[in-house]
């Protein structure tokens, strides 16, 4: 299986963006470093709970520190107030995702 790591990006928050190497800067680094190593359903449920943490806004900043969408990040939140049954080991509940390449293809 291929390396899933990502590069890390960078911060698109304006207090980062005008003082690169504040301590907020070094915080939203480390939090981007810590989303590279993850899968997505974990960034999903990374993202909803520091969104929560911040509270008023905090998906917002999220979005803007980390790139995902505020839905993706709102859908994290769900997640993990719903405990929604993905089984251990899984990323995607079963049936999401794409379509299999052979039942795409008609007549192959």
């Amino acid at each position: 299986m291929a390396d899933q790591r990502r590069d890390v990006r960078a911060c698109g928050c304006s207090a980062c963006r005008s003082h690169p190497h504040s301590a907020l800067a070094r915080e939203h680094g480390a939090i981007l470093r810590v989303f590279t190593t993850l899968d997505e359903r974990a960034r999903r449920l990374f993202a909803g709970l520091l969104a929560a943490r911040q509270g008023h806004g905090g998906i917002q900043r999220l979005a803007d520190i980390t790139g995902l969408s505020r839905n993706t990040i709102r859908r994290g939140q769900r997640e993990i107030a719903d405990a929604d049954g993905t089984p251990p080991g899984k990323i995607r509940r079963p049936g999401a995702g794409r379509k299999r390449a052979e039942k795409k293809t008609p007549g192959s």
